[in-house]
């Protein structure tokens, strides 16, 4: 099953029902791919849901991704601090660098930097992009 970390604002994204990209959250239901967290995903997750849309439905979201079978709970040891234009972002680098994470999905530009940088490499891939993959059903 291919590793995948997905930033806070694709989340947002793919669980709205309505979205275009609600396909990728039905694939992740269904156990086509293995989303990788980390406790401070999953607090930056359960913020911004609770901002955005409400508590109530914040706290079922994490406790469903929790849940499910496919997801990876992963532990970085290694803050290599990549993104300096908003180091806060550096979370989900981090976190896909240390589950070694076959696709990390985002569509904020601070992420662009990964484009320019050898090592490590990460497949940065947008919700368009990700949605092409063999991964999520259509």
């Amino acid at each position: 099953m291919k590793p995948v970390v997905i930033d806070t604002n694709c989340l947002l994204q793919i669980i709205a029902r309505r979205s275009p990209y609600r396909p990728i959250w039905d694939a992740f239901l269904a156990g086509r791919f293995q989303l990788c967290v980390s406790n401070e995903i999953l607090e930056e997750y359960q913020e911004i849901l609770e901002q955005q849309i409400t508590p109530t439905i914040a706290e079922n979201v994490v406790l469903l991704i929790l849940n499910q079978k496919n997801v990876q709970l992963v532990a970085p040891y290694f803050r290599m601090g990549l993104i300096t234009s908003d180091p806060d972002d550096n979370k989900f680098v981090d976190c896909a660098f240390a589950a070694g994470a076959d696709y990390l999905v985002s569509e904020d530009s601070h992420f662009s930097v990964l484009h320019t940088i050898p090592f490590p490499h990460l497949n940065l891939v947008t919700l368009d992009e990700f949605m092409q993959t063999r991964l999520v059903g259509k």
